[in-house]
């Protein structure tokens, strides 16, 4: 016994029946893609060198970055850095405060805040403790985790998190 009603003839190639089309909507895009990069040190200006590092590659692509932290101290701190890591340039970028400011800011390739972003971001590096209730917004997000006792715990439970709901892990050591 068939489930294909006999009046729609089967595409052989695509092993679905012709003509049938989902209801779904159009704008459905694939699940984020988690990157964690798992640094071997314990010092937190390391941390802080990677994703500048990485935040320049992604403006240098045009990405639209969201760097999230927790702690304003922790997001004062990488503000200065962006301007200063590399001798011959800098990373431009705004820092958002809280939950309103984005609005104001989308003309930066790159944002960092405490609170939720802006729908015009397709990258994320978090730095919060916590999963952030927004994270599936982004195309991408990065968890840049040292070992640091708190921030390499946090960290693996973010990855249990994500592994426990499916997403895509990739995982990158860094010495």
């Amino acid at each position: 016994m068939s489930c294909v009603p006999s009046s729609m003839p089967l595409d052989p190639q695509l092993h679905r029946v012709s003509g049938f089309q989902p209801n779904l909507p159009s704008t459905l895009s694939p699940m984020t893609r988690i990157d964690f990069y798992v640094l071997d040190s314990d010092v937190p200006a390391r941390r802080l060198d990677v994703v500048c590092k990485l935040t320049e590659k992604a403006a240098t692509a045009n990405e639209r970055v969201l760097i999230h932290a927790d702690d304003e101290g922790l997001l004062k701190m990488l503000d200065e850095k962006l301007w200063t890591f590399r001798a011959n340039s800098f990373v431009g970028h705004d820092i958002v405060e809280g939950e309103t400011g984005h609005d104001n800011c989308q003309h930066r390739g790159v944002q960092l805040s405490t609170g939720a972003p802006a729908n015009d971001r397709s990258l994320l590096i978090n730095l919060a403790m916590e999963v952030p209730h927004f994270f599936s917004r982004f195309e991408r997000t990065l968890e840049i985790v040292d070992q640091t006792e708190t921030v390499r715990d946090a960290g693996r439970a973010r990855y249990r998190f994500y592994q426990s709901r499916g997403y895509p892990l990739k995982h990158y050591p860094l010495g």
